[in-house]
């Protein structure tokens, strides 16, 4: 945990440090509205930095992008999940129909409930699915929030180990501190700050650079080991990791050996099959930008797929018609 000393002097150093650069500008009818700025990262092959923008060393909030680790601590625990109930574990998921049904078959395989999850009652993530969410006349739900299955997975690997299900969130709860661990292994740094995920789970701080190595580290990890069992069923089954509609689900099923996973707060995170990784962060959280920047750091780790155009594409819209974009400046 921070300290209030440290946190102050965190403050004071965000205070002082130079604005990010534009990672992402905003232009309407040929007029620039807005910029968005950010930090992103380029690992080599061989897991070198290649290119940096802004301050990647600095520590963010991988907010899902961490969830990767968090799904390996699961097995390290000793939870024996394979293929899309693993892909699920490490999910921030769109709230379609086979997400909520395979929610609900991994609580009843350990003798849970819905009433079992902490996550907060939400609407699914994904704008097509909350229309019809409401549409069919249904109300918030602990079930989905677009973290329920890892939640459904944290508190399946409590009851294997005799765990407290009711405080299975605290920090210093037995699988809090594996996640902590695990976090810490695969990046190659140490948490400097703990915070509050908004699905209510611990939250480790890393910076971009130890984001991007952990990624890097999941789909070069030896066949069995934990961390490639993650890797293999998220890429074996993105739509369970996103949803059908989704930037990552699409890259890992087109891209192959791709990982990829995003994050609250425009946070992202990708590694080829032969090393090669990216991770930044949009400033100010916005998410639109997310499309742009991702594909263009893809074209500049040499990635050459019709998906990069798809998942860069960003039109803003003056009535109904295309009158300007989000692109990337970099």
């Amino acid at each position: 945990m921070t300290s209030t000393g440290a946190t102050a002097a965190t403050a004071a150093t965000a205070a002082t440090a130079p604005a990010p650069p534009v990672l992402a500008e905003v232009v309407r009818s040929g007029f620039v509205e807005g910029h968005h700025r950010g930090s992103l990262v380029l690992l080599a092959a061989d897991g070198s930095v290649e290119r940096t923008w802004g301050d990647p060393a600095a520590p963010v909030f991988p907010r899902s992008s961490n969830k990767p680790m968090q799904a390996a601590a699961i097995l390290r625990a000793g939870l024996d999940l394979s293929g899309e109930r693993l892909a699920l574990a490490a999910a921030s998921h769109s709230g379609e129909d086979f997400h909520l049904a395979l929610v609900r078959t991994v609580l009843a395989e350990h003798g849970l409930s819905t009433d079992d999850l902490r996550t907060p009652p939400d609407l699914p993530l994904d704008p097509v699915e909350a229309e019809a969410y409401l549409a069919a006349g249904h109300v918030r739900e602990r079930i989905t929030m677009n973290c329920s299955g890892k939640h459904a997975a944290m508190l399946a690997a409590c009851v294997l180990n005799g765990w407290d299900t009711e405080t299975y969130l605290d920090p210093a709860h037995p699988l809090q501190r594996l996640v902590l661990q695990v976090v810490e292994e695969a990046s190659g740094e140490s948490v400097p700050a703990v915070g509050t995920d908004g699905c209510g789970a611990p939250l480790m701080a890393i910076g971009l650079v130890g984001l991007a190595r952990a990624f890097r580290s999941f789909v070069l990890a030896e066949p069995g080991t934990a961390e490639r069992r993650v890797a293999d069923a998220m890429r074996a089954h993105p739509e369970y990791v996103a949803g059908t509609r989704r930037p990552d689900t699409w890259l890992m099923r087109e891209v192959p050996g791709t990982l990829s996973k995003m994050g609250a707060e425009a946070v992202q995170a990708v590694a080829l099959a032969d090393g090669r990784a990216l991770a930044f962060k949009i400033d100010d959280g916005a998410t639109r930008a997310l499309g742009p920047v991702l594909a263009r750091a893809l074209e500049l780790l040499g990635v050459d797929a019709p998906v990069v155009s798809r998942i860069g594409r960003a039109p803003l819209l003056g009535g109904a018609a295309e009158v300007g974009e989000i692109r990337a400046t970099f």
